[in-house]
């Protein structure tokens, strides 16, 4: 239901928001931990810089992280900045004709309930639900 690029985006910012806070990752090392070829990473970090989510800093020690707090940053946001006619409403079967309530195609109802599900899983859901959770080191 969701394009590559959004889940590569989802993925390398749940990995971010898996870190300790303020800690730094090369984005090869993101690029790996996340499973995303790097030159299609560097493009979707460029567009969470962009839009403030997340930070990069050069030499010794720099890397990528959070800007915001994952708890702070919904699965919306991100779907939103990537493609913002996944949070739009549209029918299954819609294609020239405008499905409406008024005027129901034969899947409109049950595909309703679906996008219904679908946008309030992305609204209620932040980055620190998706997060790998980080094991305590003894």
């Amino acid at each position: 239901m969701l394009s590559a690029t959004v889940q590569h985006a989802l993925r390398a910012l749940s990995v971010l928001a898996g870190l300790p806070d303020g800690t730094y990752i090369l984005g090869r090392d993101l690029a790996k931990r996340a499973g995303i070829p790097a030159n299609y990473l560097s493009k979707i970090l460029w567009t969470l810089g962009g839009a403030g989510f997340i930070d990069a800093t050069r030499g010794s020690g720099g890397g990528y992280r959070l800007q915001k707090s994952p708890k702070d940053i919904h699965l919306a946001d991100i779907v939103c900045l990537f493609e913002r006619h996944r949070i739009a409403r549209g029918c299954l079967l819609d294609s020239q004709k405008k499905c409406s309530d008024s005027e129901a195609c034969a899947a409109h109802r049950s595909w309703q309930a679906v996008g219904d599900a679908m946008i309030n899983f992305l609204e209620n859901t932040t980055l620190a639900d998706i997060a790998p959770h980080q094991e305590p080191k003894n």
